[in-house]
């Protein structure tokens, strides 16, 4: 046994422990033949850092893999990260430019090597972090999604899916990143309130009978107007529908068209569509027959207006920005007698009506996004979501908590085309290849003129395949030639370029983009276990996974991705379980983010706290996907548990308490030590049946009220006159199960604690194993004792009941009072006499009296001293006194001369009325369906929680004045 020191220092342990358990293996210890228990890691951004989601999430699944691995599991806690396309070139364009270079001074493949070396010198930052916060991965088998095992599984499902028909090429609109240049995901774009413009304009009928008036948000989008739509019922144009306006500026002729999209109740119920720049109005357009080849395109990559095919637009308004544009637009409307003026409550005309308007932003380049309309690839989403709809419906796939499932039901069974392609160079190159048509190809041949690979993705064929010899071969067949002459192009020079034909070589194109890092990640469940290589279906038990832990935020955009890829190549559901928890918020219950300036910083916490407190913290409140507000007072008061256990460690260690020698329980015979065995096995029942539920919190609630309260609290104290008499009956006992019990503590708060609990395991004694590969403790029902149960519980409601009117009534601690016993049964008679020392010791009593009911003689305390079974309950109740009441129980003790009891009345009963009132008043508000419908979220709960405060609080101040009589 290796003395503790006094202080308990967080940051020292947990630097040497992690070291320790990873340099030697224990996160994934050889275990022939034990049972395989899989967890796969959300894997973070190679360029993120630990943020405050990051340890909730890894928190939760740490708690899980530790606890498995303790049951004896073959636990593997898979670990890697993401690639993070657009986030890692943009890290590495900014290096660049630092030093007045861009990417394209580059070839693709001499900025792909930058990248690497930016991975290998400054990537992965956040694994060291994971490391701090206790995180039991299994290092030794780290993926990344741009390994080479991987990228070959990412390929083989793009070009499986092209072959089933799954994946295909498509003109739609995108959220494009004018400032990235690329397609972004809905995941990516960050809406904000900003102030902006409504305008009313005037679309003058081409028959020259009149004008149908439309308003919008962004004027300059009249320039690729197709269409204006009315609602189908709106009797207001009927006579209208069919013919056709005369667009201001361009002069294009476009028709009226029918659309429930348009509603009557909004403005003139007219609708002006632009199908190439808004999503609601590219499904109006295809509606009214108008084919995605056929929409009109205003803007270029860099969201500057460009020609449309029609050749309408004015020249002075090409190559200027879509923002400046849209000033050029409205005084040129306004000029031409086309902008209806706005006139505000004072009778003041304006040009535009001021409005607030949710615009979305790219969350990287902070650049407004557009709706484009560009050739991508996508993937058939909706058929991939049917088997995993099902998937949920059969319960293959649990969904905790349950109440998500509506949402998850709801997105599936409506579910867009997923866009799986990016316009950037860093990430997985699209397996697709574009060769010019065969009647150009053949006529070229001839002619001996240049082949220009834009035929090619314009209107060209195209070979999907993910080798080479395969792309040849089906070019080669498509074209009717030798494989010899067809020539692979990887990289196209910007600008102008064409490929001049040599020798009857005949080249064929890759497709520039890569793809979107979600479609990769959706791999993650079994492209991390090997396959494809592996054709074992289970991947050797390790697939399904057993759970996933993942932020409800991401639901869709990788959880259910996993679902539909892991059911199409698999054919089974990548997880049984998908916990989805909450975020975590700011004190005040605000979403944090950078600009509100009320960000948390993991790492800062674990510096002041330790990681055990900052884990502890995350589980205790993390109630089933609720979010968690953040609280640093509760993080300090979990490092105050961790010394609270470390004391009693110590206090072990001085009294010769050491480690245990066998998982089972001690024989005991004092009743103390029984009932102190029953706690425990009673707390390791509890705390299995929450994890297996995934009820974090109240894990962690069950662990920590029996360590510090049972343990700490109640059974150190009630054994210290067994330990510190000479020779005092059962003290060898005692120290057996006390060293028994501290075990137990620190396996089963391991998974929530690890550090301290190593620490605490290393130094009770010698081990022939650490406490990361111990064995969690039996829940033995034989060794439930209600009896000593009941006997102690009775003994520590006793004390708790003395304390809490001692408290209350402000009696000095030094002040030993005097307990008078007038009505007592049997069972208690025998419970008051077998632990009479320790009540008086642990409730600070000098003497106790009693008699029992219906007794004829005098009975006598321990020390002697006689009562007159005459002396009423009445005339101790009309005496300066305080009532002790518990089943089978009824005392007094006396406060003659301690306490003026009628001014603590008074005191108690102006207390209540205090509390009653707020109690009342906030209760009112809360039965105010105006405050709770209107108000914010977080001031509704705050009210809540203020009520059941004054509640508890009048009822026990009420119950301390009925204990005066």
């Amino acid at each position: 046994m290796s003395e503790l020191p006094k202080t308990f220092d967080p940051a020292e342990l947990e630097a040497r422990w992690y070291q320790h358990w990873e340099n030697n293996g224990l996160f994934r210890p050889a275990r022939d033949g034990a049972d395989p228990w899989t967890l796969v890691n959300p894997p973070p951004n190679v360029t993120g850092s630990l943020h405050i989601g990051h340890a909730l999430d890894n928190t939760l699944q740490d708690i899980l893999v530790r606890h498995a691995r303790l049951k004896g599991k073959d636990a593997r806690w898979v670990v890697g990260t993401d690639h993070a396309g657009i986030a890692t070139q943009m890290v590495v364009e900014r290096q660049l430019n630092a030093k007045q270079q861009k990417r394209t001074d580059f070839t693709r493949e001499e900025f792909v090597a930058k990248v690497w070396e930016w991975k290998e010198e400054s990537g992965g930052e956040i694994t060291q972090q994971l490391r701090r916060l206790g995180c039991s991965m299994d290092w030794s088998d780290e993926r990344f999604t741009m390994d080479p095992g991987f990228s070959k599984a990412v390929l083989k499902v793009f070009v499986e899916l092209h072959k089933q028909k799954l994946l295909y090429r498509d003109k739609r609109l995108v959220n494009w990143d004018p400032g990235l240049g690329t397609a972004i995901s809905d995941l990516e774009v960050e809406t904000k309130d900003v102030k902006g413009s409504f305008w009313h304009l005037k679309y003058p009928l081409a028959d020259g009978s009149g004008f149908i008036e439309v308003a919008t948000t962004r004027p300059e989008t009249m320039l690729a107007d197709m269409a204006v739509a009315v609602h189908p019922t709106d009797e207001r144009y009927t006579a209208l529908v069919g013919k056709q306006v005369k667009l201001p500026i361009t002069g294009r002729l476009i028709p009226i068209v029918t659309d429930e999209h348009a509603d009557p109740e909004l403005g003139s119920g007219a609708v002006k569509i632009t199908p190439g720049h808004d999503f609601n109005d590219f499904e109006v357009g295809r509606r009214a027959g108008i084919e995605a080849r056929d929409m009109l395109n205003m803007l270029d990559a860099k969201a500057r207006i460009t020609q449309t095919s029609d050749g309408l637009i004015p020249e002075e308004l090409l190559g200027i920005d879509r923002f400046e544009a849209r000033k050029l637009v409205v005084a040129r409307l306004k000029e031409e007698g086309f902008l209806i003026p706005h006139v505000d409550k004072d009778g003041e005309e304006h040009d535009a009506e001021p409005r607030t308007i949710a615009t979305p932003f790219g969350d990287r380049s902070g650049e407004v996004i557009e709706p484009w309309l560009t050739d991508q690839w996508y993937v058939d989403a909706a058929t991939l979501a049917k088997p995993a709809i099902e998937a949920v419906r059969s319960g293959a796939t649990k969904i905790v908590p349950k109440s998500w499932e509506k949402t998850y039901f709801n997105w599936m069974e409506n579910i867009q085309p997923w866009c799986v392609s990016r316009q950037l160079w860093w990430g997985h190159r699209i397996p697709a290849w574009f060769g010019v048509p065969k009647e150009t190809y053949l006529q070229n041949e001839v002619r001996g003129i240049e082949t220009s690979p834009a035929a090619a993705f314009t209107n060209g064929h195209i070979v999907v395949a993910d080798n080479d010899d395969d792309i040849r071969k089906q070019f080669a067949a498509y074209y009717g030639v030798s494989t010899e002459k067809i020539t692979l192009v990887r990289e196209r020079p910007s600008g102008d370029y064409a490929w001049t034909l040599k020798e009857g070589q005949h080249p064929v194109f890759q497709d520039l983009d890569v793809l979107d890092t979600w479609f990769s990640s959706a791999l993650w469940p079994f492209a991390t276990m090997g396959w494809p290589e592996n054709p074992d279906p289970t991947l050797g038990g390790r697939y399904p996974n057993d759970v996933l832990i993942s932020g409800f935020d991401i639901l869709f955009f990788w959880d259910a991705r996993m679902m539909m890829q892991g059911l199409q190549f698999m054919k089974a559901v990548p997880f049984k379980t998908l916990y989805l928890h909450g975020l975590v918020r700011a004190a005040d219950g605000q979403k944090m983010s950078k600009s509100k300036g009320n960000v948390v910083n993991p790492l800062g916490l674990i510096d002041n706290y330790g990681a055990d407190a900052l884990r502890f913290f995350m589980a205790a409140m993390e109630s089933q996907g609720r979010d968690i507000k953040m609280d640093e007072r509760r993080i300090e008061g979990y490092r105050n548990f961790g010394t609270k256990l470390w004391n009693a460690a110590r206090f072990a260690q001085s009294n010769g308490i050491a480690a245990s020698t066998s998982i089972e329980a001690p024989e005991a015979q004092l009743a103390v030590n029984r009932w102190i065995i029953a706690e425990t096995i009673a707390t390791v029942q509890a705390l299995d049946l929450a994890l297996a539920d995934l009820r974090f919190d109240e894990a962690a609630n069950t662990i920590y009220q029996f360590t510090w309260s049972r343990f700490c609290d109640w059974y150190l104290e009630l054994i210290k006159p067994v330990l510190q008499s000479e020779g005092g009956e059962g003290a060898e006992e005692t120290r057996a199960v006390a060293g028994w019990v501290l075990d137990q503590i620190l396996v089963m708060l391991h998974p929530f604690m690890p550090f301290i609990t190593e620490e605490l395991w290393s130094k009770m004694g010698p081990r022939d194993h650490e406490l990361i590969v111990a064995k969690w403790p039996m829940a033995d029902a034989r060794a439930l004792d209600p009896t000593a149960q009941g006997d102690v519980d009775w003994v520590i409601a006793l004390v708790q009941q003395i304390r809490t009117s001692r408290t209350e009534l402000n009696i000095p601690p030094s002040v030993k009072l005097e307990l008078i016993i007038t009505r007592m049964d049997d069972l208690s008679a025998r419970r008051l006499q077998q632990n009479v020392e320790a009540i008086k010791r642990l409730a600070r009593i000098d003497r106790v009296i009693w008699r029992r009911i219906g007794a004829a003689r005098v009975e006598q305390d321990p020390t002697g001293a006689a009562i007159d079974h005459h002396w009423m309950e009445q005339e101790l109740a009309e005496k300066n006194s305080m009532q002790v009441t518990l089943d089978g129980l009824l005392g007094f003790a006396k406060l003659e001369g301690i306490v003026d009891l009628e001014a603590e009345k008074t005191r108690l009963a102006k207390a209540i009325a205090a509390a009653e009132k707020e109690r009342d008043g906030l209760a009112g508000r809360l039965n105010n369906a105006s405050f709770v419908e209107k108000a914010k979220p977080e001031a509704v709960e705050k009210a809540r929680a203020d009520h059941a405060e004054k509640a508890a609080e009048a009822e026990r101040l009420s119950a301390a004045l009925s204990r005066l009589g």
